[in-house]
């Protein structure tokens, strides 16, 4: 998998996650959605990302 498709996954995830944990535990964890929600929109239009920073630290290769 390339950077790009890793980046969605993971955010997908964490987005699941994150409801399931607002629903079952606490509505507080659901600013934790809308912190990858911002992140996400911030990365559109600034075109920089932390985690594809990370997963590149870590060897992964970006799309051809």
């Amino acid at each position: 998998m390339t950077i790009e498709r890793t980046v969605r996954a993971i955010a997908g995830g964490l987005i699941l996650v994150s409801l399931a944990l607002g629903w079952f535990v606490s509505p507080y964890f659901l600013l934790f959605t809308a912190f990858v929600g911002a992140n996400l929109v911030q990365s559109a239009f600034t075109r920089w990302c932390l985690m594809e920073d990370i997963l590149r630290a870590c060897g992964m290769k970006p799309e051809a």
